[in-house]
């Protein structure tokens, strides 16, 4: 069970935060300028560790307490889930672009700033780990769904090093709307993968 729930978060942290946004265009940014790379990607990194394990701890504790809010997370889950794969699979239809070169250069400090408000003030942050991936985890019983978190942490750890310090090897793919595109394009068939098997149970 550990390296299924393990696997499993990880693939879920991925698809969920590998999307064209505000939080990833400006790591891209900072990447692209190469300025204050290692505090934007801790910032970003150790938002998400948080609040996934606020997430897992905070849904585990619903469930142990009222078992019949298993059922309604896991429809609230599946909904939010099929609505944000079709969302990727029509935006895949009129693919963007991050272009995140050619801002003037940042401080230290208000990179830090811009960093924690483009995390914290950005609500489908707390949809995506607070609210699913607490839920996702939950399926996996007490101690598997620490595993799950786990693997969402990871894969938002990799995403925020890949893109910050990968961002200057990758300008022209990610710069292309077509690169986008097949991202939107699994990312949306992922999700509404993940919200069949949640809804079969």
């Amino acid at each position: 069970m550990v390296p299924a729930a393990l696997l499993t978060g990880l693939l879920t942290g991925l698809s969920l935060i590998v999307v064209i946004g505000a939080q990833n265009a400006f790591v891209l940014r900072q990447g692209l300028a190469r300025e204050h790379v290692g505090i934007v990607v801790a910032i970003c990194a150790i938002a998400d560790l948080l609040l996934i394990a606020a997430g897992v701890a905070g849904i585990g504790k619903v469930v142990e307490n009222a078992p019949w809010a298993l059922d309604l997370v896991r429809w609230l889950g599946v909904a939010f889930l099929t609505w944000y794969g079709v969302s990727s699979l029509l935006r895949a239809r009129s693919p963007d672009a991050l272009h995140a070169a050619g801002a003037r250069s940042l401080s230290r400090r208000s990179a830090a700033v811009r960093a924690l408000a483009l995390t914290f003030l950005n609500p489908h942050v707390y949809l995506d780990t607070v609210l699913l991936i607490g839920t996702l985890a939950a399926h996996w019983g007490s101690a598997g769904r620490w595993w799950f978190g786990a693997g969402a942490g990871l894969a938002s750890i990799a995403w925020f090093c890949t893109l910050g310090y990968g961002a200057a090897l990758a300008t022209r793919l990610l710069e292309r709307p077509r690169a986008w595109q097949v991202l939107d394009v699994l990312i949306g068939l992922t999700m509404l993968a993940i919200a069949l098997k949640l809804a079969l149970g």
